[in-house]
């Protein structure tokens, strides 16, 4: 399992949401810095289940990195979304033991919730 996984679920629709394009990159200048410069560490597409089955390579993760995952929301919505995409800024803090980070997405057209997941 890749350190960082991603799913979205479609409340709008009450269904996973299939098909949506993901960008994860890493913080490669101080968050302090304007703007912050982002490097691409993969790329995915969700499955069925609406999750990131496999990243386009792999990567490690190190305490203290900032990551931002990017959801392509305006294709999977056909243009009528009022997000034409989603960004999610996190970092990683391993001080709290966990080696695996899951950023769930909560989408509809009008809105969108995310947490850390488990």
């Amino acid at each position: 399992m890749a350190p960082i996984t991603c799913h979205i679920l479609d409340t709008a629709s009450g269904a996973p949401a299939a098909s949506v394009n993901v960008t994860l990159s890493l913080l490669s200048t101080p968050a302090a810095s304007c703007p912050p410069k982002y490097v691409e560490v993969g790329t995915g597409v969700t499955n069925k289940d609406g999750r990131i089955a496999e990243w386009s390579s792999n990567f490690t993760i190190e305490d203290g990195q900032v990551y931002k995952l990017r959801f392509e929301t305006w294709d999977y919505y056909k243009g009528k979304t009022f997000f034409p995409y989603v960004e999610v800024p996190f970092v990683i803090n391993m001080t709290d033991g966990r080696d695996h980070y899951h950023v769930p997405l909560l989408l509809a057209p009008w809105s969108y919730s995310t947490y850390r997941g488990s």
